[in-house]
């Protein structure tokens, strides 16, 4: 009982799809170059489109990021001046 067990946890189930005639030749011209199947095909770009995607987006990226260091209220101009008139005396 085991075995039908572990088999019945790893069978495949049939779809039925239509598709134009045309793309079905191309699909199975493509197939047999590549040494695969059309099912194997099906199968693979099911995989992919389900899998969770492992890339971040920009906002994410963007959330990581180090916040700056810098003064919230402030007057930037006379900031900036301020800092000069420090470093190099006008």
């Amino acid at each position: 009982m085991r075995i039908f067990t572990q088999y019945w946890k790893y069978m495949k189930q049939r779809l039925n799809i239509t598709v134009d005639e045309v793309l079905v030749n191309q699909a199975k011209r493509y197939a047999a170059r590549h040494k695969t199947s059309l099912s194997q095909m099906v199968e693979q770009f099911f995989k992919t489109l389900t899998r969770p995607s492992e890339k971040k987006n920009i906002l994410e990226l963007l959330e990581e990021l180090p916040k700056p260091k810098i003064k919230e209220i402030g007057q930037p101009r006379k900031d900036y001046y301020k800092e000069r008139l420090k470093k190099y005396g006008f």
